[in-house]
């Protein structure tokens, strides 16, 4: 009887040790996983850089900063400019319009580009959008942000909080205004 029992402890023991040694396999394997599947090191990461993009053949903008660091590696992709941003766009005109700022940030599944610190927006025209943010919705071709902004052009004089407008600045929302805005008469 003795000699059973002690059989039976003996099975025990082997399948409890067995157990908890594959158990702790499988743990330490699926922890170098999710490990691994955390990392948030970028891709790539690159100085100097020049970006050229065409539409149809055409040069549509030139991109250039101090350095790019690219994070489309991970699940929610985005492009990081830390030292800066320059941006050149040309309309089929030729005409070049740009924009400028200290960091920009973007976010390929929403195609929303981030533009903090000096924000400066000049088109051919002559209109000038200055900001510590602006955010650009290259998607939608609409411009927002919810910081004190300045916008001129011939007509207008603007300081305001908060602006939502489209890219010909046709539709045109913003907080509280302060600036010059020229008036036409019209003769009746």
């Amino acid at each position: 009887m003795i000699k059973v029992l002690i059989s039976i402890f003996k099975l025990l023991i082997v399948s409890l040790l067995t157990s908890v040694i594959y158990s702790c396999t499988s743990i330490s394997t699926q922890s170098l996983i999710d490990i691994n599947s955390l990392n948030e090191e970028p891709i790539g990461t690159a100085s100097d850089v020049r970006m050229v993009y065409t539409d149809s053949m055409r040069v549509s903008a030139i991109l250039t900063a101090k350095k790019h660091i690219d994070f489309t590696n991970l699940s929610f992709k985005y492009s990081e400019f830390p030292e800066g941003v320059k941006v050149t766009f040309f309309d089929k005109g030729n005409n070049q319009s740009e924009v400028t700022s200290d960091y920009a940030i973007i976010y390929d599944a929403t195609n929303i580009v981030d533009l903090r610190g000096n924000v400066v927006l000049k088109s051919n025209t002559g209109t000038e959008l200055i900001s510590d943010q602006i955010f650009w919705d290259s998607s939608n071709n609409w411009i927002f942000t919810e910081y004190p902004f300045e916008y001129k052009d011939e007509d207008f004089q603007i300081s305001a909080i908060r602006l939502d407008t489209n890219k010909e600045f046709s539709k045109f929302m913003t907080g509280k205004l302060t600036g010059t805005i020229a008036v036409r008469d019209s003769v009746q």
